[in-house]
Parts: C-alpha cells; sequence; structure tokens
C-alpha cells in the first residue's frame, strides 16, 4: 500500500520573514488536520524554536485545506486503548497549548474552515483569531461519548461560562458569525478576504515594541488566573518595570514632542 500525501508531507510547515512574522501553517487537509502525535511534536518544536528567537514578532497559525483543524485523531487513539497512553497524549497536547500562552509575541489563528473538539481548542488559545465566514466550530467530542474536557479550559475563557456549557453539552457548531458574537474569535471575513484582514492585523502589532508586548502579554494570563487584588499589585509591577523601560520612555517623549515614536531595537 503506498503512503498518502498526508503521510509523507511535513505536519507543519514553519516559515518567517525578515519581519519577525513566523507562519506556522497545518498541511495535513487529507486528515483534516487533526492533532496527531506527529502534528502536536510538530507544533511543539515550532513553538519551541520560536520561543528561543528573539527576532520573533508574531506568529500567524493556519491550515492546508477545508478544515482548520479536526481535534484530536481518533483512529490513532483507539488503536491503543490505554490509560496511560491518553494520559500521555493528553499532557502532550496541553504542553503545545501552554506553550502559545507561554510565548513572548501575539499568536494569530487564521481560520478558514471546520474547528472542532481540540481544533476549537487551539482556537480559543491563541490571542486572537481572524475567521473566513464560512468556518464553523464546535467541541462535538461529547457525540462519540467524550465530554470535551481539555478544550473546555481555554474554551470558557474566551466565552460566557452557559454558552461554552451549551456547546460542550449538546455538541452543536456555531458559525463564524456567532463564534465573533460570543468572544471566540475577533473578526469575521469573507474567505477571500482572510489573508489580507490578518497582514492588517500583524502589520498594527508590528508597529507597537515588542518588550511592552511581552510585558503585557505575560501579565494578562497571569492576572486572568489570580484574585483582584493580587491582579492588581502584578499589573502594577508590570507597569512600573513597563514605564521604566527604554520604550516607554521613548514613547512618552515622543508624546511630549508631538513627534512618532522610534522604537529603540530589541535587546538580543
Amino acid at each position: 500500500m503506498s503512503a498518502s500525501t498526508d503521510d509523507l508531507a511535513l505536519p507543519v510547515v514553519h516559515t518567517h520573514d525578515a519581519r519577525g512574522v513566523h507562519r506556522l501553517v497545518l498541511n495535513q487537509p487529507g486528515k483534516f488536520n487533526a492533532l496527531s502525535e506527529a502534528m502536536l511534536a510538530a507544533l511543539q518544536g515550532a513553538l519551541d524554536g520560536i520561543a528561543r528567537d528573539g527576532s520573533a514578532r508574531v506568529v500567524v497559525l493556519s491550515a492546508q485545506g477545508k478544515a482548520f483543524c479536526a481535534g484530536h485523531n481518533l483512529k490513532e487513539m483507539r488503536a491503543r486503548p490505554e490509560l496511560a497512553y491518553y494520559q500521555q497524549l493528553f499532557a502532550q497536547c496541553s504542553r503545545m497549548m501552554l506553550a502559545i500562552q507561554d510565548l513572548p509575541v501575539p499568536v494569530i489563528a487564521q481560520v478558514q474552515g471546520l474547528a472542532t473538539a481540540a481544533g476549537c481548542q487551539l482556537v480559543a488559545q491563541c490571542d486572537l483569531a481572524v475567521a473566513a465566514s464560512p468556518a464553523t466550530f464546535g467541541v462535538n467530542g461529547i457525540d462519540v461519548g467524550l465530554f470535551c474536557a481539555t478544550p473546555s479550559v481555554p474554551l470558557v475563557r474566551n466565552m460566557p461560562a452557559k454558552q461554552a456549557m451549551e456547546m460542550l453539552l449538546t455538541g452543536e457548531f456555531i458559525s463564524a458569525d456567532e463564534a465573533r458574537v460570543r468572544g471566540l474569535v475577533n473578526r469575521v471575513v469573507p474567505l477571500e478576504a482572510l489573508d489580507a484582514e490578518v497582514e492588517k492585523l500583524v502589520q498594527s502589532i508590528l508597529l507597537k515594541p515588542r518588550e511592552a508586548i511581552a510585558m503585557g502579554k505575560a501579565l494578562f494570563y497571569q492576572q486572568r488566573e489570580t484574585g483582584v487584588r493580587a491582579a492588581y499589585q502584578l499589573a502594577g509591577q508590570t507597569m512600573a518595570c513597563n514605564m521604566a523601560h527604554a520604550v516607554a520612555q521613548e514613547g512618552v517623549q515622543a508624546f511630549v514632542d508631538k513627534r512618532k515614536p522610534e522604537w529603540p531595537a530589541p535587546a538580543s
């Protein structure tokens, strides 16, 4: 039996340009870009590499084919019905998801099609998401008797609890427009405008200093998991450090001088 095109292709295509924009493309469309062990490992390796790249500014996560990501590879999972294997697999997936949050640069999901179960989780875990109008979203593991427990973690941090719970309990899909209303995605555009809309968002981020974004992203997620008093303490400390940094000093001086700021180059 000959190998399929997907079996021969890299699970994730990783490219970057001179601006520091890294693009990760899920590259197994024949398998609906399912999060197989190979796909998870490829994503983890790419994210770890970006974390070490001091010139990285933005990550765009997109996919080939009609589906963005159909979740875990159920055939692969069914072939090893062992608790220890499932624990290892979901731990591997959780590490990859947390690597997205831990990156010092924003990660944008560019969603052109179906995002279901762990694929919907992937969208929810990204810092920002832009969807094409045909895209649909669901956490429908319940349809095969599997409550989408790990996808629920970022899902309920994106949308109101009862709306997230309804999706988890019913397995029903929502449209891109509904995903925007609920807070799962930031923007919805026609499919033919998806690349341009993501590029607009990228350009907007590139105009801002990397150091301030890195400090702000770390604080954003840390304070969200704490009580309000601790959150204010963390936020105040972050703002003080940010204000003392050269980028903020230049930005404030530029405001006073009524000119555009000239951001200093990031420290290597």
